[in-house]
């Protein structure tokens, strides 16, 4: 790997949302990155749209289209792109989200600082329907830090790995997981077992949540994510408030989805965690009907923030 401009991989994995994959590619060709840059669009469960309209750029920079050949889903997806990557580094790009130019240049010059990290992410900007959030990442973040939370300023369209270290995770992204939800936090309790992530900042990503989410009002498949992450990776039920947090965000799922028993059997596992987990509450109005679920995201959306 070259030590000073590696070449980059970046995977979108992508679904039938051509306007925002647009905007996407378009903000990682213009990147100010030295290195050689390669964009992988991986199609899951849908043609391929060869983004014929959409130039490269400078030599430097490639685009190619291919279709997810693992299983469907994101993490299928992902490892798709994986298997294909030609660059020393990997990057993650939502279909839905944005680079600002100088991403891929500071994450490398911070790496360099820190070769022993096992990737890199940054700050974020959150876009809602009337307003920007700023998140800033702390400027490293370990395992410890992931088993108390998930530590949502470390969004996965920031993220830079080695592709080698990658490769050689058993399970790669993990495509167990049902629905492939939550399958970036598996991914990061996978690598930080092996070091620490390392962020620059200052925000480099714009998260765009004033648009419809692929998995809004998709509430069973969450539960079932996260009650599958929770059983994989049992330490993250040795903290009282992160078990607490990561019941609760079950609980509040199922009773969404209108599974009113599952809901009330997570609510327990909460409660005995956490009495105080402020999603105890957010499940117990959602089943109660007075407001609804839906209402109650979006306004923790509107403030920066999900379940």
């Amino acid at each position: 790997m070259s030590a000073f401009a590696p070449s980059v991989t970046t995977i979108i994995a992508t679904r039938g949302r051509p306007e925002l994959l647009r905007r996407a590619v378009r903000s990682i060709i213009g990147q100010d990155y030295a290195g050689a840059l390669e964009i992988v669009i991986v199609y899951d469960q849908c043609d391929i749209d060869e983004l014929a309209d959409i130039a490269p750029g400078s030599g430097s920079v490639s685009l190619r289209t291919i279709t997810n050949a693992r299983t469907p889903g994101l993490a299928g997806g992902r490892n798709t792109g994986i298997a294909a990557a030609s660059g020393d580094l990997i990057a993650f790009c939502d279909d839905d989200d944005e680079w600002k130019p100088e991403k891929l240049r500071a994450q490398v010059e911070l790496w360099a600082e820190h070769p022993d990290a096992v990737g890199v992410s940054a700050g974020i900007e959150i876009v809602t329907g009337s307003d920007t959030t700023v998140r800033i990442p702390a400027a490293v973040t370990t395992r410890g830090d992931f088993l108390l939370s998930r530590v949502g300023e470390i969004h996965p369209s920031s993220l830079l790995f080695r592709r080698a270290d990658l490769l050689d995770l058993p399970r790669g992204v993990d495509e167990q997981i049902p629905h492939s939800y939550g399958e970036d936090y598996d991914l990061l309790l996978q690598l930080t077992e092996r070091g620490d992530i390392v962020s620059v900042a200052h925000p480099l990503v714009v998260i765009h949540w004033d648009r419809t989410s692929y998995f809004a009002g998709r509430w069973k498949p969450m539960a079932q994510g996260l009650g599958f992450l929770l059983e994989k990776h049992a330490d993250l039920l040795l903290d009282r408030g992160n078990a607490a947090r990561m019941c609760g965000q079950v609980a509040f799922a199922y009773a969404a989805a209108g599974e009113s028993a599952d809901a009330r059997a997570w609510l327990k596992r909460a409660r005995r965690h956490r009495v105080t987990e402020p999603r105890v509450a957010l499940t117990w109005i959602a089943l109660s009907g007075l407001v609804s679920p839906q209402r109650i995201v979006a306004t923790l959306n509107q403030r920066g923030r999900g379940i």
